[in-house]
């Protein structure tokens, strides 16, 4: 019971509840919120301190109390509340060898972005790899797992992303097999382990408190990461006041950007993918007021030939809508058109989204409907992408230029075509083509290029 208090932060109700809190020794208390004279009182889980964020209500402890409704899907955090945990002791074995079981090679752009990862956990600093999308992040980062785990450290990897968490575990539970690795996140159905390496959402991490020694935080760009104060006091609660801290990204933030010019966010660019190929850049049509076509139960003309061509050349291909029902109604009017194929859509909310994103990356479909839910954190071996509504305000320069990054993933398969279809060209749509010109210039320059 112990071991899974190590560095956790939980309410009671998360605690066995056959063991009495005033049995466990060395145990840590928290009051729910954290209340302090000329200050701001502030949720001790998720530092949430805007008042409008409690709700006041009747409770048990029959005084005047309130919870905090911005980590409300975590368990409710009342007033007289009060968040247990056990000081992380670090009980790994330490002077390993031979973890990393993975074989693969780097490639000169990885190995760079490796070893910067290796010294960063070496002198507990801060880092931020900032990767084109394909450039091959995730085997960048196992050297520094590797130094980490040898050292009996505690190591983290964290996304805003359920899809990204699904997807780095097999690789991850791959290149170190005989290490115990421990998947979080909202759904899960897998109890919680005291394991040290941790795959884990964002929110997850609001449940930890000084757990990780080493915590690398993938598509810090993406939502609800970069927007949500609330996820960043979760990762900073979540590590050691001593720790290393690697962020990565495709898409910095301009803040982050402008922290790498002046020297005060260490950085390590890499412009190119691993197998030595550009990245797709994409082309833009105009396809007239396309919303309205589909309400009329029609595919836009522009939408049909695009499609057309894909079938017969037998592509399949990814197809982004902003809108959940406009995209339903477009799957239907597709597979209608296309009888002979195979087509699905899906959404975050959607029950059977897992079973969908297995059948196209099995290869089973030709295409799959998708709203930004897929824009990261999924690769597919051999596809083509198309946006319908690439004006929409849904489809920011980040989100568009991650979208692009789906195609030309595989070593084998380095090409395919990117299509913004648009009702009015956006500054965001110009801003995504032009930052991948750019970073295809960029690796052209340093010879990084194939071609």
């Amino acid at each position: 019971m112990r071991e899974l208090l190590f560095g956790r932060h939980l309410l009671k109700e998360e605690m066995h509840p056959l063991v009495p809190s005033s049995m466990i020794p060395n145990l840590i208390v928290d009051s729910g919120f954290q209340e302090e004279f000329g200050s701001q009182t502030s949720c001790n889980r998720c530092g949430e301190t805007n008042e409008k964020k409690r709700q006041v209500a009747p409770c048990v402890c029959k005084k005047t109390c309130y919870y905090c409704t911005s980590c409300l899907q975590m368990g409710k955090v009342k007033k007289c509340s009060s968040l247990f945990s056990i000081v992380e002791p670090n009980h790994f074995p330490s002077n390993q060898t031979n973890l990393l079981t993975w074989r693969g090679e780097l490639s000169i752009q990885q190995a760079m972005a490796s070893n910067a990862i290796k010294e960063a956990v070496a002198l507990k600093t801060t880092h931020l790899i900032w990767a084109v999308a394909g450039a091959g992040k995730t085997e960048m980062i196992f050297a520094g797992i590797e130094e980490a785990l040898s050292q009996g450290k505690r190591v983290c990897i964290a996304s805003p992303r359920v899809d990204v968490c699904l997807e780095l575990a097999p690789r991850l539970k791959s290149a170190f097999s005989h290490t115990p690795v421990a998947v979080l996140y909202g759904a899960s159905e897998e109890k919680y382990e005291y394991t040290p390496l941790v795959i884990a959402t964002t929110h997850q991490l609001m449940r930890f408190k000084e757990a990780f020694d080493v915590a690398i935080v993938d598509e810090i760009d993406a939502f609800p990461f970069h927007s949500d104060k609330g996820l960043h006091f979760a990762v900073n609660k979540a590590v050691k006041k001593e720790k290393t801290l690697i962020y990565l990204t495709a898409t910095p933030t301009k803040k982050m950007q402008k922290e790498i010019a002046s020297n005060q966010l260490r950085a390590t660019i890499l412009p190119a993918r691993y197998h030595g190929y550009p990245l797709p850049e994409p082309t833009v049509h105009w396809v007239g007021d396309w919303k309205k076509h589909l309400t009329l139960n029609k595919i836009p003309k522009k939408l049909k030939h695009l499609l057309t061509k894909l079938v017969h050349k037998k592509r399949r291909f990814l197809l982004f809508v902003p809108q959940i029902d406009l995209m339903e109604k477009l799957a239907e009017l597709i597979q209608e058109c296309f009888p002979s194929q195979l087509f699905l859509s899906v959404y975050a909310a959607d029950e059977k989204r897992k079973e969908s994103v297995l059948k196209m990356r099995e290869e089973k479909l030709t295409g799959l409907l998708t709203t930004t839910i897929l824009e990261r954190g999924v690769t597919f071996r051999d596809i083509d992408v198309l946006v319908l509504g690439a004006e929409d305000q849904t489809f920011t320069e980040s989100s568009l230029v991650q979208i692009a990054g789906r195609v030309g993933r595989h070593p084998e398969f380095p090409r395919g075509e990117v299509q913004f279809l648009h009702y009015g060209q956006t500054k965001a749509m110009k801003n995504a083509i032009k930052q991948i010109k750019k970073m295809n210039q960029h690796a052209k320059k340093k010879g990084l290029l194939k071609c």
